[in-house]
């Protein structure tokens, strides 16, 4: 009797573990990379909430091939080196089809060695510095062409600026977009001395010095701009110290690449109110589309007063766009579903169409945003048109001769159009 009872229980063991197992076979898993904790969790945290979102918005569809997704979550809490680990983590233990993840390219950077060597695939959600192309990677965030080059024109168009602070977070993002907007600038006329360049590390809250300094720099009799690569939670009280010592836009405008509705909802903005933002979806843009993602999104985070803004949109786009290609591919494959996003095309945010090009970039509209008091932007400027974003910036001598095509017969991140030869190395 004994015997019987166990072969029994071990039945119903096995029986059990066959279920489990068919059970997570049915489901296609998705990973959030995103940091939840330390410095960037100001910004990520929503990221994060996007996705499991539009998970189950999607999972109400019916799946993706007739599965439920699967969230596997975790935290790589701002610590750059842990992204690597925590991808490989998602990778190779999870199974994960596919990742929405990072924000801050030194966390990229410290993935895609990972996500080349396992063949991951990763949608990455905001803006970069470019000068890079992984057929791992697709870049739903705007290049150097579809933000800072904008934006740089429109203070030296509209706002009359000839003298510039590029003032950045102390990382790869901020380092290579200024290099690339410093041969920009030189390159349009202006003087090496009208240019001042400032880093600080992530997290820096003692602004005071610095402040002063751009203070200093722009009462030299000419229009002075501040281009803000400040990352983070460090952005608080960079606008604080500008508030307390009576800098207004009037007198210095900032214009920022990394604040957006979220950022300011967490501090006073009488006193920003006039700085700008260059972005490529503002909440307060109005369209159908946007009407009904704010209010999906308040329903599903269950608070009238959280906001919208652009890296939530191109998580959108990028998450919509990876349900078309996967139907499309018929398979989560990943080499199948790299080759069946390009040329997938989805509504975005602002009333217009996204499409995924073969060198792994969105075409997307450029905004200008001018803060407003209730901590919104008014679109002050804003492209015609869509803008293809560009891999390899047109300014810099190492990268102005390569494109990147992930489509046959080139397949490569980084042709040169002079040799017609890869360099074998697309990062």
């Amino acid at each position: 009797m004994k015997l019987k009872k166990l072969i029994v229980a071990s039945s119903i063991i096995a029986s059990s573990l066959v279920t489990q197992l068919s059970i997570a076979a049915d489901t296609i898993k998705v990973g959030v990379l995103h940091s939840l904790s330390g410095t960037m969790a100001i910004s990520e945290t929503t990221l994060k909430d996007t996705v499991l979102m539009m998970i189950e918005e999607q999972n109400k569809k019916g799946g993706v091939l007739g599965k439920q997704l699967e969230a596997v979550v975790v935290d790589p809490a701002s610590n750059w080196p842990l992204f690597a680990e925590k991808t490989r983590e998602l990778l190779a233990k999870d199974k994960v089809d596919v990742i929405f993840g990072c924000w801050t390219s030194v966390s990229r950077k410290s993935a895609l060695p990972v996500l080349e060597e396992l063949n991951g695939l990763l949608f990455y959600p905001v803006q970069y510095e470019g000068e890079e192309s992984s057929k791992n990677v697709f870049y739903t965030g705007a290049a150097p062409n579809q933000q800072a080059i904008p934006a740089v024109d429109y203070l030296m168009d509209d706002i009359g600026a000839t003298r510039w602070v590029l003032a950045g977070t102390d990382y790869v993002y901020p380092r290579t977009t200024n290099k690339i907007l410093e041969a920009y600038l030189l390159a349009k006329g202006v003087k090496a001395e009208d240019i001042m360049i400032n880093y600080t590390p992530f997290g820096h809250s003692d602004w005071q010095g610095i402040v002063s300094d751009i203070k200093k720099f722009g009462s030299q009799g000419k229009k002075t701009a501040v281009v803000s690569t400040i990352n983070g939670d460090a952005n608080i009280p960079f606008y604080k110290e500008l508030g307390n010592q009576g800098i207004s836009a009037e007198d210095i405008p900032v214009v920022a690449f990394s604040v957006g509705e979220e950022e300011l909802s967490g501090f006073d903005t009488k006193p920003l109110v006039g700085h700008l933002a260059a972005w490529n979806y503002f909440q307060s843009v109005e369209s159908d589309s946007n009407d009904a993602f704010i209010a999906q999104w308040k329903k599903y985070i269950g608070d009238e007063k959280r906001v919208t803004n652009d890296p939530m949109e191109a998580t959108y786009i990028g998450f919509e766009m990876w349900v078309k290609a996967v139907e499309k591919a018929g398979s989560t494959d990943v080499d199948a579903v790299e080759q069946a996003m390009i040329g997938v095309a989805v509504p975005n945010l602002t009333g217009g169409t996204a499409v995924m090009n073969a060198n792994h970039h969105l075409s997307k509209p450029v905004l200008i945003g001018e803060i407003q008091e209730d901590g919104q932007f008014e679109v002050v400027w804003e492209t015609p048109d869509t803008v293809i974003g560009d891999a390899w910036s047109d300014y810099l001598p190492s990268s102005k001769n390569l494109i990147s095509d992930w489509t046959a017969p080139v397949s490569c991140g980084n042709f040169d159009v002079k040799t017609a030869k890869c360099s074998g190395q697309n990062f």
